[in-house]
């Protein structure tokens, strides 16, 4: 069991808190006449949203460097999925919160890959 520093818990609590809406995601779909993602978009957010929750769960118990990979990998590919938002004819709000979404989970990411600051030694 490795020991996790508090950016990583703080990168987990963040991936923790994505991976909820995710799962929602494909319980909501784009009502008829209106943009939105695609049905098949919404059932990956779904899956990766449960992929990551189980993720969180595995690395906060058990420090596991591929729990980590796991839980940074389904937001990572959510993201991914979420970006041809950028490129298309929607509202504007809809690529606002794109764009949040894609900052936070970098932000989540950058976290949980962070390494506890160890002091160096002064050789003086």
């Amino acid at each position: 069991m490795d020991v996790i520093s508090g950016r990583q818990k703080a990168g987990l609590v963040i991936a923790a808190l994505l991976s909820p809406v995710n799962v929602a995601s494909a319980f909501f779909p784009t009502p008829d006449g209106e943009e939105g993602p695609p049905f098949a978009v919404l059932v990956l957010g779904t899956i990766l949203g449960v992929v990551g929750l189980v993720g969180v769960v595995i690395a906060r118990r058990t420090g596991s460097r591929a729990a980590f990979r796991v839980t940074a990998g389904a937001p990572v590919i959510n993201a991914i999925a979420a970006l041809p938002a950028f490129f298309v004819d929607v509202p504007a709000g809809i690529k606002l919160a794109v764009a949040i979404s894609v900052v936070i989970t970098v932000l989540g990411i950058v976290l949980m890959f962070s390494s506890a600051r160890r002091p160096v030694a002064v050789l003086d």
